[in-house]
């Protein structure tokens, strides 16, 4: 009886597996097969013109990007146990492919604890909040600065609107301070704060610097894809309109495979404004997409294959 229950446990995890695989495949191949914004002939003619060390150095830049979250992901882990680079490695991964068609990437909490013995599954929850928080955090305060920047030019946001955000912040921060103690599956505002206090400087330091690094390179990713493509505008307005759009198209909630699309569209408003051929804007928010996402999933869709939960030991 007990033989049959494990087979059956291990049917279905082959079976989550492969509906994983599957469905973050079938969305990569659909989302590039069928943009008919792509244009493909105007993008050959432009490749031709690229040197090596800009292909090289955006390469990098993918690689030093996902790299930092795997180092923030290897210090926050460390303080249920020390794991390798490589383990961290397999984690981040699986958990990106995992978390590839699951709103705003949801996915990654309950993948990342299946690595984790079962009574741990809130605590890592928790750390990939922090995780994530910080970077979410990084976003909306470069956004802010960008947006308000990028304002001064285009008038963006008119006085009325300004007013309008700053009332529902205001309004936000309120309904936090009241409702803290509010629990869902035992997390308050209160708990979580109480919990991220109790995590040691050192690690909070160290994954607050490797957060802003990780942003400052796909932000300069970004940036070096522009020139590539012949876009030569000031560094600061560029940055601005970069900087505004990752903080309005993260503030949308959406799928990791629509990610390109989201921050493409958000991108194609801002850079019109600039003056860009919608075309470029696209295919750098393809490209962007393409090299921070879909090849870290083909890597982590190995790990899917290869993984095997804590929780059924």
């Amino acid at each position: 009886m007990v033989a049959s229950s494990h087979k059956t446990k291990q049917y279905w995890v082959a079976l989550a597996k492969v509906l994983v695989l599957v469905g973050a495949f079938y969305y990569i191949w659909n989302a590039l097969a069928n943009n008919d914004k792509l244009d493909w002939q105007q993008f050959l003619s432009t490749f031709k013109n690229w040197m090596w060390p800009s292909i090289l150095l955006v390469l990098f830049l993918s690689f030093a990007n996902r790299f930092l979250e795997i180092l923030k992901w290897q210090n926050l882990a460390s303080t249920i146990r020390p794991i390798s680079v490589a383990e961290s490695t397999k984690q981040v991964l699986a958990a990106l492919t995992a978390g590839l068609f699951t709103p705003n990437g949801i996915g990654e909490y309950g993948a990342k604890a299946l690595y984790f013995e079962k009574p741990l599954a809130k605590k890592i929850v928790f750390l990939n909040l922090v995780c994530n928080g910080i970077q979410m955090l990084l976003s909306v305060l470069f956004g802010v600065f960008g947006l308000l920047y990028f304002n001064v030019y285009f008038d963006v946001i008119t006085s009325q609107n300004v007013l309008v955000i700053f009332g529902l912040v205001c309004v936000l921060l309120l309904a936090s301070f009241f409702f803290r103690k509010f629990t869902i599956r035992g997390f308050s505002i209160e708990k979580l704060i109480h919990k991220t206090n109790q995590l040691p400087k050192r690690i909070h330091h160290r994954n607050t610097f490797l957060a802003i690094c990780r942003y400052l390179v796909f932000s300069h990713q970004y940036f070096v894809l522009f020139r590539m493509f012949g876009v030569d505008l000031p560094y600061p307005i560029l940055m601005s309109a970069i900087t505004s759009t990752y903080f309005l198209a993260s503030s949308l909630p959406t799928f990791q495979f629509l990610d390109f699309a989201v921050k493409g569209g958000v991108a194609v408003y801002f850079f019109g404004l600039l003056g860009v051929n919608e075309w470029i804007t696209v295919f750098i928010s393809t490209l962007m997409w393409f090299l921070n996402v879909v090849l870290p999933v083909s890597i982590g869709s190995y790990y899917v294959v290869k993984f095997k939960s804590q929780w059924s030991q």
